[in-house]
């Protein structure tokens, strides 16, 4: 029995050992390695760019007062159309103490001289009718009359403007009504009831009162790296895609690109503009994120390879051609010169011809 149990031991040891020895042999041998092939293809090229940017209108007017006082009223708020010269605000004015009682001052000083100017006048005007006076001396007294009454006037105008910021006279011209200067849409309405405001003028930009724009004449506002801008140029076409609207594109037209880099996280870059057509069942909204895409380069009926075929050592680039395919795959290596890329075929100038089969990726069986 016992001679039995070490005999198959024996055989289980030896099944090992041959299993093993097997194993590794077969590790050993080299796979067989097959690629991908890939043919050479006459086609048709165009290298583009994406500029990141946004949507905005090319007119975008901030309406800020000429007058510095309180909101009082607040006719418009934002997503209303208006017209030019339409009112979206009116200011009440507070009036500073020190303009106040000058302004008051002038309007009893006036008045003082008015009544002496016409009591001058009276006296003067019955000597003259009793020809005790020549018309010279008549016309001046009236002059001055006239003059004073103009001088109330002004003074009781200029205590109303410190006052209310408005004359009767004047109320269709008045500072304190706030009105669009474009035709458009408003934007943005930043003030409320209550609100104080500074009028605007040469030393301080004033409060804004409201953000007109007009929506139909939007641009797209994006920059380019430096190592691009010099393949673009003014007119070219533009494809528009919207971060908000991504299953629509938009044509737009290059018209503007700037003179001078601005640098973006150690990278240079040039400001780019571009007109875009907007058709009247879309509504676009300012500040939307967008993409441009631009033409750099194209190439029409040229021979090209996926660039995945494609090997590259310093400034060469090489593709494997196909010379046999039984019993194994066999390549020769050759050097090519390349052209443009549209990001998943390169242009190849020189080195290959149409129609010929080069080693792409690789696969095991």
């Amino acid at each position: 029995m016992k001679k039995y149990i070490k005999i198959g031991i024996l055989v289980l040891i030896a099944l090992i050992f041959i299993g093993t020895f097997v194993f590794l042999y077969q590790k050993s041998q080299p796979k067989d390695t097959k690629y991908d092939i890939q043919k050479v293809e006459t086609t048709n090229l165009v290298q583009t760019t994406v500029a990141t940017g946004k949507i905005e209108p090319r007119d975008e007017v901030q309406i800020k007062p000429q007058i510095s006082g309180i909101i009082a009223e607040v006719y418009k708020e934002a997503g209303e159309k208006v017209k030019k010269g339409e009112v979206i605000a009116k200011v009440k004015v507070i009036p500073e103490l020190g303009q106040l009682n000058s302004a008051e001052s002038r309007v009893r000083l006036a008045e003082m001289n008015g009544r002496q100017a016409e009591t001058d006048l009276t006296r003067m005007e019955k000597l003259y009718n009793d020809k005790l006076v020549s018309n010279e001396e008549y016309e001046k007294t009236l002059l001055a009359a006239r003059q004073a009454r103009e001088e109330i006037q002004a003074a009781k105008d200029n205590l109303e403007i410190v006052k209310e910021g408005i004359t009767k006279n004047s109320a269709s011209f008045s500072s304190t009504l706030i009105r669009s200067t474009i035709d458009g849409l408003i934007l943005d309405v930043p003030v409320k009831v209550g609100n104080s405001v500074i009028m605007s003028n040469t030393f301080n930009d004033g409060t804004t009162i409201a953000t007109v724009a007009d929506m139909s004449d939007l641009i797209f506002r994006g920059n380019v790296d430096e190592t691009e801008v010099g393949h673009i140029r003014e007119g070219i076409p533009v494809k528009i895609t919207l971060g908000a609207l991504q299953n629509m594109k938009f044509d737009a037209i290059l018209e503007y690109i700037s003179p001078k880099s601005v640098e973006n996280n150690g990278a240079n870059q040039f400001e780019i503009k571009a007109a875009i057509t907007v058709p009247d069942s879309v509504t676009i909204r300012s500040g939307y994120s967008a993409n441009a895409e631009m033409e750099l380069q194209r190439a029409d009926n040229v021979l090209a390879v996926p660039e995945s075929t494609l090997e590259f050592s310093g400034d060469s680039a090489f593709v494997y051609v196909l010379t046999d395919s039984v019993p194994l795959q066999k390549f020769v290596r050759r050097a090519v010169k390349t052209g443009i890329s549209d990001g998943i075929k390169m242009e190849i100038k020189q080195g290959v011809s149409a129609g010929e089969l080069v080693r792409g990726l690789k696969h095991e069986d």
